[in-house]
């Protein structure tokens, strides 16, 4: 169900809305604007009917019979669910060309378990290395890396402002 970027860009913008609820018209526009990174005003009849049916016929029947939102479509109205409130837990996304942060973090434990054992066994040039100066390396390091990883996170957040990246 989460695996279609259109459905995950649905709950984002349902997460937006301040109840929970919008015209077809209106997610029509907004997913339209974000997909052709153009105005609404802008496009072309032809690409948010291209839209339009794509979330009618496939992505928004295959939301509500998963119960993350009620797809009324007598009168085209799409409201997020209290399952669909839920569904953020389970997507993480990793750009293109970024790794997990699971294997971020991963990697700078090797880097510190490496230093640390570096530093023990006394190779130059880590033997110049008190254990305070090692702490706060290591640390500065962790902390840099947790901050980057809750901006990205919170910018990828779904419902957060604007177009998910």
């Amino acid at each position: 169900m989460l695996s279609n970027r259109r459905r995950r860009w649905v709950l984002h913008f349902l997460k937006q809305c301040d109840n929970g609820r919008v015209d077809l018209r209106t997610l029509v526009d907004t997913l339209s604007s974000w997909e052709y990174d153009t105005p609404p005003e802008e496009l072309p009849w032809k690409k948010r009917k291209r839209i339009y049916t794509a979330l009618r016929q496939s992505h928004l029947p295959k939301l509500d019979d998963a119960g993350v939102i009620e797809y009324d479509r007598n009168r085209g109205e799409v409201a997020l669910t209290d399952d669909g409130q839920k569904v953020r837990m389970y997507l993480e996304y990793v750009p293109e060309n970024d790794i997990p942060w699971s294997q971020c973090y991963l990697g700078l434990s090797t880097i510190a378990v490496t230093i640390t054992a570096l530093t023990w066994v006394s190779v130059f040039p880590f033997t110049e290395l008190s254990g305070i100066v090692l702490a706060m390396v290591l640390t500065a390091l962790f902390a840099t890396t947790a901050i980057a990883h809750t901006y990205y996170t919170y910018r990828n957040r779904l419902g957060s402002e604007g177009k998910p990246i």
